[in-house]
């Protein structure tokens, strides 16, 4: 009897499943199709975009003098301020020039007796032309006079350049500033001995306006740009490509455009790096030498480039950069990009994407590849979501 029981309750459950089952298949039949998910999306347009690189510099004085004396003698004089601003030509120290001042006064009395000699002989040489054509003297006193001529002649030229050396001596007693620009502390007082072309510098003399920021760019970014520019994938613009902007060290922006002068010929083979050397206003001397500054140097134009929102590409397992697109019949379609760089907030893709093309941007974590979708423009897809 327990047995014939045990069988009943068996086959009620059978059917009973069989019965659950048979309806959960009439209501999945029964279901409507899927609905498509609405997604924001941007619509993709070429455009050409100015593309820059940002390169790390130093800031170099555009030139520097260091001032040393011409001359022996005792500095009686410093005629400027420590750290202040001079000019090209302006005094900077006197030497004693008593000396020198002497050597001109001696040199200018050899040049009047060789003036007064050389007209002794030139009247001499000329009476004589005049007598050897009547043989009233011999040859060989004729040839003494024209000799003795010549030779004052000589004697004037001597005296004449120990003249100007003397006077350029005098000159270098007040030693001047060869270049504009600031002047450092001096290396010497009043009293101090100095000599002709010593190794130790009075002062150095900066000129900071305008002044020079040395850029360094890798090698092989170097020959990629030069190898775009010639295929023509950048477009060149002598005009854009020479100007450059800085940030200083605080981060801020530097108020004055500067412009590219030149870049190195040879590599530095420690660094693997090629030098740009860019010139820059410096009206307000915020540019010091030795700062460390970025330039931001603008590389060529692109004609047709492609700009896609970063928060829409992502990167798969191989670490290449991908993208949801609304593809055929409005289905998800993925594609591998190659996204070169970043601009602002989106990616300059090369390749993968073509103008026209819906990026989706919103919704991503509830799509998968072919899953039919409902295009809805990025903007209004937030505004929906907001409410």
């Amino acid at each position: 009897m327990q047995r014939s029981r045990i069988v009943f309750f068996a086959l009620s459950a059978l059917a009973g499943s069989v019965a659950l089952a048979g309806c959960g298949q009439a209501q999945q039949a029964s279901a409507p199709a899927a609905q498509a998910m609405p997604v924001g999306v941007v619509t993709l347009k070429s455009q050409a975009i100015t593309l820059t690189k940002e390169l790390p510099g130093r800031v170099t004085a555009s030139q520097i003098a260091e001032i040393r004396p011409q001359v022996d003698g005792i500095v009686l004089q410093r005629l400027f301020t420590e750290g202040g601003e001079v000019k090209a030509g302006q005094a900077l120290y006197q030497i004693d020039p008593a000396t020198f001042e002497a050597q001109l006064s001696s040199a200018k009395a050899a040049v009047a007796r060789a003036q007064a000699s050389i007209a002794s002989s030139k009247a001499k040489a000329s009476r004589y032309t005049e007598l050897l054509k009547i043989k009233a003297v011999s040859q060989q006193e004729f040839d003494e006079a024209d000799a003795a001529y010549k030779q004052a002649q000589a004697d004037l030229l001597t005296a004449q350049a120990q003249l100007k050396t003397a006077q350029i001596n005098l000159n270098y007693s007040k030693v001047l500033s060869p270049i504009s620009g600031q002047i450092s502390k001096s290396a010497v007082t009043a009293g101090a001995l100095v000599s002709a072309n010593q190794a130790t510098a009075l002062a150095t003399v900066t000129s900071l306006d305008p002044i020079y920021v040395d850029l360094t760019q890798s090698s092989n970014e170097l020959l990629q740009l030069k190898k775009a520019l010639a295929s023509g994938a950048l477009g060149s613009d002598a005009a854009i490509q020479t100007q450059v902007e800085l940030k200083m060290e605080d981060g801020s922006a530097y108020p004055h455009k500067g412009t590219l002068q030149f870049s190195e010929v040879t590599v530095d083979p420690g660094t693997g790096s090629v030098t740009l050397r860019a010139q820059f206003p410096n009206p307000e001397k915020l540019l010091l030498p030795g700062m460390y500054v970025r330039a931001e140097v603008v590389e060529g134009v692109k004609a047709n480039a492609i700009l896609a929102p970063q928060r829409g590409i992502s990167r798969n397992s191989k670490g290449e950069a991908t993208a949801m697109v609304i593809g055929k019949e409005g289905k998800v379609e993925a594609r591998i990009l190659q996204a070169d760089r970043t601009i602002g907030s989106d990616w300059l893709v090369s390749s993968g994407l073509n103008a026209g093309d819906q990026l989706i941007i919103e919704g991503l974590q509830k799509i998968r590849p072919g899953a039919p979708v409902q295009a809805v423009p990025a903007e209004a897809a937030a505004q929906t979501k907001s409410q």
